[in-house]
């Protein structure tokens, strides 16, 4: 028998979603099944991208040589503290009775963002259906008509494009530009402090700004 999947953004929507369904079965490591459907939950990201040392155990070293660094095809790898819930995630997106998957995660860019980079890792074949739950509340009445309504996850790929454009644009800026400020001033600010520490200096698309304007006031 055909299973459809529910994957929310966390456990608390994955019990709503539950809740409105009706699914009653017994809650197992990582998700809820019943005899009709699976709900199951990311806690927050899963899969984030991989630092310079994954592509280059040299590129460990901060060094002014090895910048600007400017990867031709991005790596990812799975957070290690969720890596048992990511398993879970895999092995239910890949089941074999299970044949449509319901995206459930957060309305919004970064909702969008968390699920697509499960897809990729977890390698979900696209002979699978998935459609897209898109809610602005958490109600049993909207759960519902989010489901009723789900549009094909395609019709959400320009708003997954910009969700990766904007991670590798903060990738980006925050790899070289930390790293570059580092090694540049990092010894003056420790000797301002007068500390024995190392002084690494954060650089961030929002981040900086932010303390610019703090700086201002």
């Amino acid at each position: 028998m055909s299973k459809s999947l529910y994957i929310a953004e966390k456990p608390s929507v994955a019990a709503e979603f539950a809740k409105a369904l009706k699914i009653s079965g017994k809650k197992q490591n990582g998700y809820i099944e019943s005899e009709e459907a699976i709900v199951t939950w990311c806690v927050g990201h899963l899969v984030t991208m991989s630092y310079p040392e994954a592509y280059d155990p040299a590129l460990k070293k901060w060094s002014m040589a090895t910048l600007p660094f400017l990867p031709k095809k991005y790596r990812y790898e799975i957070i290690p503290n969720v890596k048992k819930q990511f398993a879970v995630v895999k092995e239910l997106l890949n089941r074999g009775d299970v044949d449509k998957i319901y995206v459930c995660t957060d309305s919004g860019r970064e909702g969008e963002y968390i699920y697509r980079l499960v897809d990729q890792e977890a390698r979900v074949p696209d002979t699978k259906e998935k459609r897209r739950v898109w809610i602005d509340s958490q109600t049993e009445e909207e759960i519902l008509r989010g489901i009723r309504e789900a549009k094909p996850l395609s019709a959400y790929d320009s708003l997954a494009d910009a969700a990766y454009l904007r991670a590798q644009e903060d990738y980006l800026m925050g790899i070289n530009f930390s790293r570059a400020l580092t090694l540049k001033y990092g010894n003056e600010i420790q000797r301002f402090l007068n500390t024995k520490k190392w002084s690494a200096i954060s650089v961030g698309r929002v981040m900086t700004c932010v303390l610019g304007m703090v700086v201002r006031r």
